[in-house]
Order: C-alpha cells, then sequence, then structure tokens
C-alpha cells in the first residue's frame, strides 16, 4: 500500500524561448540515453541470474527514472506556453525581468522571475509562482515588498527593474 500524497498545485504554464529550447534539448537527450542504458540492460539480463545481477537492478532503476522524466516532458512540453513578448510598460516587474532588491540591512540581490520549469537558485532566476516572485509582481522602482518566508516576514525594496541581463 502506498502513502497518499494530495496533487500538487498546478504550476504555471509560462516559459522562456530559451528555457522551452532547454527542455527540448533535455528531451532529446533522455532518447539517446535510454537507448543506451535499453543496451546495457539487455546485456546484463544475459549474464543469468537477475535477482543478484546489480548490473541488471541497477538499469532497471536507470530506465525507470528516466522514463518517468520523458512521460513528464511529454506530457508538459504541449502545454507550455512561449512568452516572446515583453511587457509594455517596462517599469514594472512582470514575467522575465530581472529584479534588483534591498533588504532592510541593506544587502543587494538580484533576481530573474521565470517559469516554475525553468528556476534555477544557481542563476539567481527564481520561479513565478515563488512567493518572493508573486509579492514582486507589478511592483515597480521603491516599492516596498513583503514576503512571508519560513523565518517570517522579510521586507525589501525595489532597487532596479530591467528586462536586460545584468552585465
Amino acid at each position: 500500500m502506498t502513502r497518499y500524497r494530495p496533487p500538487s498545485p498546478h504550476k504555471s504554464a509560462y516559459i522562456t524561448p530559451d528555457g522551452y529550447a532547454a527542455l527540448q534539448a533535455g528531451q532529446q537527450a533522455l532518447w539517446k540515453r535510454r537507448a543506451e542504458v535499453t543496451v546495457a540492460l539487455s546485456a546484463a539480463a544475459a549474464e543469468g541470474d537477475r535477482s543478484e545481477n546489480a548490473e541488471y537492478i541497477y538499469r532497471k532503476k536507470e530506465l525507470r527514472e528516466i522514463d518517468r522524466r520523458i512521460r513528464y516532458l511529454q506530457k508538459r512540453l504541449p502545454d507550455l506556453t512561449v512568452v516572446t513578448t515583453q511587457a509594455s510598460d517596462r517599469s514594472r516587474v512582470y514575467f522575465g525581468a530581472w529584479v534588483s532588491v534591498e533588504d532592510g540591512e541593506g544587502k543587494e540581490a538580484t533576481y530573474r522571475i521565470v517559469g516554475p520549469d525553468e528556476f534555477d537558485p544557481a542563476k539567481a532566476w527564481i520561479s513565478m509562482d515563488s512567493p518572493m516572485a508573486r509579492a514582486l509582481m507589478k511592483k515597480t522602482v521603491d516599492d516596498e515588498v513583503r514576503v512571508e518566508t519560513p523565518n517570517g516576514l522579510m521586507i525589501y525594496y525595489v532597487v532596479e527593474v530591467s528586462y536586460e541581463p545584468p552585465v
């Protein structure tokens, strides 16, 4: 019997053109990897006893993970809306914007608001579904932003809004 997990909330269906291309490239790479794993799996299966064959067990697990990701991408990619137009009011924060914020202690951070399928903390790209991005939407320079975090309420001030990557 499995443990019940409530369905996760629906993600926004917006993505940048670069993010969409990256997901498509990832899907193609998975198909190539799947072919390699299938060959390795059949070679491991030919070795005999499958119950104690670590290579066979590992390849079956790897194939399951690849198939799960391919299924997800096959369902997700057709539902995505690629945002190619930029905001008409470039002084406000919308999808695709680079936003610099400052907290009460004077620490500054810059984030890019992207779709949930392409967020990357290492690049400071945040999902438009995140509490920070939702609080930033439609704000302009010098606006106060209140974000509820696990550590409590945080207050930020919008320092800059740009639709070009920072230099």
